[in-house]
């Protein structure tokens, strides 16, 4: 019951912002339903024990989910993986690496300012990895038909 809320929450969150961002129709609803499940994602992915390979694991789904939408849609896939990895962006981590930094304690200002740092490198490793594949499928499919 709990997982459900957390992915409703998520969902409803993205929804917020697809208004912020000015995202209409069902675009708003397929970039939510990325957001949901992305966060359904990092929320089974718990075998793996490392968070950091959660967040992978979430953000390489979500930005599968996020280049077919964009063909199927005809939009562009940043519409739909900008709001669908929201749920995942370390904000909180952010949040106490300023606090531990402001209040001048150093070791935890690192340990959490690198753990917060592996958490937005497992985000930016999952899209490039996905655009990438997406990528070099396109360029075979092209040169194929020559």
């Amino acid at each position: 019951m709990k997982l459900l809320w957390e992915c409703l929450w998520a969902y409803g969150a993205c929804v917020a912002f697809c208004f912020l961002f000015n995202i209409r129709g069902r675009t708003l609803i397929f970039s939510s339903l990325g957001g949901l499940l992305g966060w359904l994602t990092f929320s089974l992915s718990f075998p793996l024990h490392n968070d950091i390979m959660q967040y992978f694991a979430a953000t390489v789904l979500t930005a599968a989910y996020s280049e077919s939408m964009a063909r199927i849609v005809k939009k562009p896939a940043t519409e739909f993986q900008i709001v669908a990895l929201l749920p995942l962006v370390p904000g909180g981590g952010i949040f106490y690496t300023m606090e531990y930094c402001v209040i001048g304690n150093n070791s935890m200002f690192i340990s959490t300012g690198l753990h917060t740092l592996g958490i937005a490198g497992a985000l930016a490793m999952g899209v490039l990895l996905v655009s990438t594949v997406v990528r070099l499928i396109h360029i075979v499919r092209t040169h194929r038909e020559w």
